[in-house]
């Protein structure tokens, strides 16, 4: 059974997950004390991770997203995105996200129903210590996507519960 709970507690034991969707500490460290973590389990195993910010305006962002290696490519990030799209709509009008331009992120928020609607020139050589390296390409723009969410309100999606 897949399950989500929000960590409140200890955000920090889930830094090893974290750090697949943002490969610096530092980084993480400057959004999680003020995000919301959302964490996916099945079968009891913590298999994604999800970081959301207020940013005012009724927008929420996703500052992290990640999925533990042997669970990728098994819907676990889609089902993910469902159930933080589920969980606010009715308290935001829009979820925004930004990732590097990357041929493994760009189309993952695309088939999610993302649209591109920015780039942020240099970000990641401008904000990291490393280069960050996805792929095969080092990431440089970060770009930048939005979706509309409904105005309907609800905090279970498709077998998940929040406990």
């Amino acid at each position: 059974m897949i399950t989500v709970h929000e960590e409140i507690a200890d955000k920090k034991r889930f830094m090893k997950l974290l750090l697949l969707g943002d490969e610096q500490e530092s980084m993480i460290l400057r959004y999680l004390s003020r995000g919301r973590l959302f964490v996916m389990n099945d079968g009891g195993k913590a298999v994604a991770v999800c970081v959301v910010t207020d940013e005012g305006n009724g927008t929420l962002e996703i500052k992290n997203i990640a999925v533990s290696p042997e669970s990728q490519r098994l819907g676990y990030g889609r089902k993910m995105i469902s159930f933080i799209e589920n969980r606010f709509s009715g308290s935001f009008r829009r979820l925004i996200v930004g990732t590097g331009d990357s041929p493994l992120t760009v189309p993952f928020y695309e088939s999610c129903g993302f649209v591109r609607s920015g780039v942020i020139k240099n970000f990641f050589i401008d904000n990291y210590d490393h280069p960050i390296i996805e792929a095969g390409v080092q990431l440089c723009d970060m770009i930048c996507f939005e979706k509309e969410l409904p105005e309907r309100y609800g905090t279970v999606s498709k077998g998940f519960t929040e406990i």
